[in-house]
């Protein structure tokens, strides 16, 4: 339950909704075989893709360690093709994942960085290479599908006080999960060190160390 002022400033209680998961974005695309054959080529997995006789399609696709898909196909939208603008793909290593859309043929940008702040939406404004701070957040590369929809890859490396819900875990790759565990393995030893017993109950200052690295918390010690 919720707080809310009305126009005449008289509060009034709202009814919570739950969670609201962003689960799928739909992308406008003219040739949807030729668009399904692009995803797919990204090794995004193919969830789905089924017709009817009345000329409807629909093909869902998730690009790997997201939990969003996107959906595009015929009779899905009426937006024009290539108006879906600057969807975000979050990765750790900017300039790793615009090698690897390099290999596979894609003409992705180079890695740039804003010189002053929305400019990442601005190619004229953009400036050539990763952020000079390595500042999380702060360092991009962009590419086109072939109708012209436009992806913004960000390299977040942490993330920033309450961007991500506390007590709320998720890992996008077993590698991802690992590297977390060493970081609080590495944690976890400077706790014992500091306390000078053995930790019988490690397991639970794990969980606790991670869900709050995540989400930006104060880090227990």
């Amino acid at each position: 339950m919720t707080t809310t002022q009305t126009s005449n400033g008289t509060a009034t209680q709202a009814q919570g909704t739950g969670d609201l998961k962003l689960e799928v974005v739909v992308i406008p695309v003219t040739d949807v075989d030729r668009a399904k054959a692009f995803y797919t080529g990204l090794d995004w997995r193919l969830d789905a893709d089924f017709a009817d006789e009345q000329g409807f399609r629909i093909v869902q696709l998730t690009p790997p360690g997201s939990p969003t898909s996107i959906q595009f196909g015929s009779q899905v939208t009426t937006a024009p093709a290539g108006s879906a603008t600057n969807v975000y793909l979050v990765v750790e290593d900017v300039q790793a994942a615009r090698d690897a859309l390099a290999a596979r043929g894609v003409d992705v940008s180079e890695v740039f960085h804003e010189g002053g702040l929305g400019d990442r939406f601005h190619p004229e404004a953009r400036v050539a290479g990763p952020a000079a701070d390595g500042a999380t957040y702060s360092s991009f590369a962009s590419f086109s599908d072939p109708d012209g929809n436009t992806w913004l890859l960000q390299e977040i490396t942490s993330r920033l006080p309450g961007r991500i819900e506390a007590g709320v875990t998720t890992f996008g790759s077993v590698a991802d999960l690992a590297e977390a565990l060493r970081r609080a393995a590495a944690a976890h030893g400077e706790h014992e060190a500091r306390t000078g017993v053995e930790d019988a109950n490690w397991p639970d200052w794990y969980g606790a160390w991670i869900a709050a690295d995540q989400a930006g918390a104060e880090l227990p010690v």
